[in-house]
């Protein structure tokens, strides 16, 4: 369903969504990897993006493999990076106070990052699945005291196949913080426009020729809003037709999955 005079073969590079876009769980969705082979062999780039920050690429590309799709490092982008590769064009080598799993510390580390809680430029809170009540008291402290504040992205919750189905999320922690020191987050992934001004500077894209491809209204779409690219969604997942019925956060288009998103740009 095309709602905005957005033409889908102008299209060249687009950064997609995993769960609920191109798979649920552990099985992919129907036909995604034709719609993956087909951006391939018609000279489109395509990006997966992720807001989890607690896990590195590679942890992606073995997901992505073990559902059968031919996928590589440079074909992922994490809030985790997107964050890195920000405050890296704002201050190379910068000292960072980093709150997160391993897997982001040797993120921001290959980035040229010093990881210290001395004198530091930057708190950094990412998805810390080790967060102790002494770290959060650290970087409370040095907030209070002025180091600006940066979180790799705004999810409440995760989804998870623990008890309830979710665990607190960064932007739960967000919230502790902000009633603890009165200062807002500098948020980088989506839906805010900063991890698609990553990604364009990363895969050097004209912002009229991208599109975000996801099933959630308020990050996905509404990244696409913010950031000024093409926003589809497919229904794939959380979002139904209803759903956008009553948002007002509109997508350029509608598609069921992305087989339908394929069969639009062979026939545009």
């Amino acid at each position: 369903m095309k709602l905005n005079p957005v033409c889908l073969q102008k299209l060249k590079y687009f950064a997609l969504d995993m769960d609920g876009t191109i798979f649920i769980g552990q099985k992919l969705i129907p036909g995604a990897e034709q719609f993956l082979h087909y951006l391939a062999e018609s000279g489109r780039k395509y990006v997966f993006m992720t807001n989890n920050s607690s896990k590195n690429k590679q942890n992606y590309v073995k997901k992505l493999q073990t559902l059968g799709l031919s996928v590589n490092e440079d074909q992922i982008l994490t809030s985790g990076e997107a964050t890195a590769l920000y405050l890296k064009s704002l201050k190379p080598h910068a000292r960072i106070y980093l709150l997160g799993t391993s897997d982001l510390e040797q993120e921001f580390i290959a980035h040229g990052f010093t990881l210290t809680h001395s004198a530091p430029d930057f708190v950094v809170l990412g998805f810390d699945q080790t967060l102790t009540y002494a770290k959060l008291t650290e970087a409370c402290h040095l907030i209070r005291e002025g180091v600006p504040l940066i979180a790799t992205h705004p999810d409440i919750n995760c989804p998870t196949d623990e008890r309830s189905g979710y665990i607190p999320d960064v932007g739960a922690m967000l919230e502790l913080i902000y009633a603890s020191t009165g200062k807002k987050a500098k948020i980088i992934g989506k839906p805010y426009q900063e991890i698609i001004d990553v990604l364009i500077a990363k895969m050097t894209c004209k912002r009229d020729e991208t599109a975000m491809v996801g099933d959630r209204l308020y990050t996905d779409i509404k990244l696409a809003e913010n950031a000024a690219i093409c926003g589809i969604l497919v229904l794939s997942g959380e979002s139904k037709v209803t759903d956008v019925m009553n948002s007002p956060i509109q997508p350029d288009y509608i598609f069921d999955s992305v087989r339908e998103l394929t069969a639009a740009l062979q026939h545009e």
